[in-house]
């Protein structure tokens, strides 16, 4: 199941400009250890689910994730081999803009080695660099 917002105030979003550094979402809230962007970008529905499978199959059960970010913005698409023009392509997949400094996932209650690797591999399925943070320095 994608993630996707219920309702939406307009179908169709215009992209805006990704510059700038998240104030918002910059620094761990719930777990111990964390995800953090270092850099600008977009990051999909199918992403966000793709790291959220390879952090609960390395977790194996154990410990407790929270996902930071939610894919609020539409990212339209026109079909293959239509000519330009005719409007606006539509709805085809929903993204989150992921600044710089924004906290992507954090998680808790398992050993730094383990989390360290579990991070490891989900930033294997995000298309943006990212750096493991934790709240304690060891």
């Amino acid at each position: 199941m994608a993630l996707m917002p219920k309702r939406v105030k307009f179908r169709k979003s215009q992209r805006g400009r990704m510059f700038g550094t998240a104030f918002r979402g910059s620094t761990l809230s719930f777990g111990e250890f964390g995800l953090k962007a270092t850099e600008n970008g977009y990051f999909t529905d199918r992403q966000i689910e793709a790291a959220r499978v390879a952090l609960m199959r390395t977790l194996r059960g154990a410990g407790k994730v929270w996902i930071r970010v939610f894919p609020d913005k539409p990212i339209t698409k026109k079909p293959a081999e239509t000519r330009m023009g005719k409007g606006k392509g539509a709805p085809d997949h929903w993204a989150c803009v992921v600044h710089k400094g924004k906290i992507l996932f954090e998680m808790d209650g398992i050993p730094l080695e383990i989390a360290r690797e579990c991070m490891r591999i989900a930033a294997h399925k995000i298309p943006i660099t990212t750096k493991f943070i934790t709240r304690t320095h060891f």
